[in-house]
């Protein structure tokens, strides 16, 4: 698409790939969708609040671990939904009632096998993931990233919204990623880390 005065976004914003059908999906979480692209359009460095329960879920975990999660969902599931980076913590994003149904599975998980240390393999290494759905609100990375300082980096995408009907996981698909994020977190334990360089994810993949 290209690039019009009247059109207050470009096909893609940045190198993250975000385009104006990633954006009009985002601002579509909000009661007043053109306000937030209004926004955008005068602000586009601007981060926005949005609601979740509605477009999306967010399953909030600690960076290293939700990168893990991200890597087994890129290299051996399905792929994902966008994915946000924010004060040291990977925001995923999931099927609408993601929210209420991954923590009872989580529990389900932990109680449904026998013996201390087999249910400590399966879920005992999975740190607390934050779930947001129907009455919460998230901050979520400006469609056009910023000059942040090193020592202060802004929000930002690492998968980011291309289209307005993105394909998102559900609880049971972030939850076989969570297992095998802790599994793979118990081998890197017992073997000398190696080098991670910056991954790119072919958002074509996704479903």
């Amino acid at each position: 698409m290209s690039s019009t005065r009247n059109e207050p976004y470009t096909d893609r914003f940045d190198a993250a790939g975000v385009t104006s059908d990633g954006a009009a999906w985002l601002a579509s979480a909000g009661a007043y969708p053109r306000s937030t692209l209004a926004l955008w359009a005068e602000r586009p460095e601007a981060p926005v609040v949005l609601p979740c329960g509605h477009a999306f879920d967010i399953v909030s975990a600690p960076a290293v671990f939700g990168r893990r999660m991200v890597d087994q969902l890129w290299e051996e599931g399905p792929g994902t939904g966008p994915v946000a980076v924010l004060r040291g913590r990977l925001l995923m994003f999931a099927a609408p009632g993601t929210a209420q149904r991954l923590p009872s599975l989580l529990r389900w998980e932990e109680w449904g096998v026998q013996g201390h240390e087999e249910r400590r393999s399966r879920t005992g290494d999975i740190p607390p993931l934050l779930c947001h759905g129907n009455g919460d609100a998230v901050t979520l990375p400006p469609p056009l990233a910023g000059d942040a300082p090193a020592d202060r980096p802004e929000p930002r995408w690492l998968v980011a919204p291309d289209t307005r009907h993105p394909w998102l996981p559900g609880p049971e698909i972030l939850l076989w990623a969570a297992v095998r994020a802790a599994r793979a977190a118990v081998r890197i334990s017992i073997f000398p880390p190696a080098e991670h360089s910056a991954k790119v994810y072919d958002v074509s993949r996704r479903r």
